[in-house]
C-alpha cells in the first residue's frame, strides 16, 4: 500500500485549519499546516505536497504572493496542485490571474470541499478521497449529451445558437465573459463548452487553457470558434490551438456548424 498523500493547508484562520485538518485526516491524508505564505514556503522546502489548500488573505505573505513563488514560468503552471480559498468577491479577479486546480469561496459546505479534493486527487493521482492511501479510482461512465455552456458576449449570436440547439433538445446556459464562464463551469460543470475566441475580458484560447488545467473541467470537451476571417494565417491559427490545448479552431459562428462540431467532439470523448 502506498504512503498517504500529503496535503498542505495554508490559512491564518485557526478554526478553519483545524476543522479541515480533522476532516482530511479522517479520509486518510497526511495533513501539514501553515498560517501564512512564508510558513508555507518553509513546509514545501521540507516536503513535496500532493495538494496545497491556499487562503488568499493572510498576514506576512498572502496567498497570491505565495503562488508567485511556486509558479513555474517555463511550464506556465504551479509546481503543485493548488485549491484556492477566498471570498466570493475576489473569485473573478483570481480566475483571471491564477491557473489553479480549484476555487472555493468562503464560507463553503464541507461536503463540497471534500468533493473538490476528491476530484483533484482522482484526476491527478488516480485515487478517491475515501481511499487516500492509494486505492485506484473507479472509471467514469458514459452518458448522453445534454448540457452545453456557451461563452459568447454577442447577444444576437447567443440567441441564434440557443434556438438551433434547443431544437435538438439540448439545454444551454450562457456566460458573456471568460471569467464568468470559468466560474460557471467550475460550479456547474456542463457536458460540452463552446467558447468564442473574441471575448471582452479574457481571450477564448486563454479561457480554454485555464479550463483544461483544472481537474474539475479538464475532461470536458471544449470547442473554440470565431466568425470566418479570410485574413487569418494558418500558423497563427495553429498557435492559438496549441496554446488552448485543442485540436482546431472553428472558423464559423454558424449554429449548424457549431452543433455538428459539438456532436463530433462529444462522440470522440465517449470513445476515449
Amino acid at each position: 500500500m502506498e504512503d498517504p498523500k500529503v496535503i498542505l493547508i495554508i490559512d491564518d484562520e485557526v478554526d478553519i485549519v483545524m476543522m479541515l485538518k480533522g476532516l482530511l485526516k479522517r479520509k486518510g491524508y497526511c495533513v501539514l499546516t501553515a498560517h501564512n505564505g512564508k510558513e508555507g514556503l518553509q513546509k514545501i522546502a521540507e516536503t513535496n505536497p500532493h495538494l496545497i489548500i491556499l487562503d488568499i488573505n493572510m498576514p506576512e505573505m498572502d496567498g497570491a504572493s505565495f503562488y508567485e513563488h511556486i509558479y513555474d514560468r517555463v511550464k506556465k503552471q504551479a509546481k503543485y496542485p493548488v485549491m484556492v480559498l477566498t471570498a466570493r468577491a475576489r473569485l473573478g479577479e483570481l480566475f483571471a490571474k491564477l491557473d489553479v486546480d480549484a476555487f472555493m469561496s468562503k464560507p463553503f459546505e464541507l461536503d463540497a470541499f471534500l468533493h473538490e479534493v476528491d476530484i483533484i486527487m482522482k484526476r491527478r493521482y488516480g485515487i478517491l478521497a475515501e481511499d487516500a492511501a492509494g486505492t485506484s479510482a473507479l472509471p467514469s461512465q458514459k452518458k448522453k449529451l445534454q448540457n452545453i455552456l456557451v461563452i459568447e458576449d454577442d447577444q444576437d449570436a447567443f440567441n441564434r445558437i440557443v434556438l438551433a440547439f434547443a431544437n435538438r433538445g439540448y439545454v444551454l446556459s450562457g456566460s458573456k465573459t471568460g471569467v464568468d464562464g470559468i466560474e460557471h463551469a467550475m460550479t456547474n460543470p456542463p457536458d460540452v463548452i463552446l467558447i468564442n475566441l473574441g471575448l471582452p475580458d479574457l481571450a477564448g484560447d486563454i479561457v480554454a487553457l485555464k479550463l483544461k488545467r483544472m481537474p474539475k473541467t479538464m475532461d470536458i470537451p471544449v470547442i473554440l470558434y470565431r466568425p470566418f476571417d479570410i485574413q487569418t494565417e494558418y500558423s497563427v491559427e495553429k498557435e492559438i490551438c496549441k496554446k488552448a490545448g485543442i485540436d482546431r479552431l472553428i472558423e464559423s459562428d454558424d449554429p449548424q456548424v457549431l452543433l455538428k462540431e459539438i456532436e463530433r467532439k462529444w462522440a470522440e470523448a465517449q470513445k476515449a
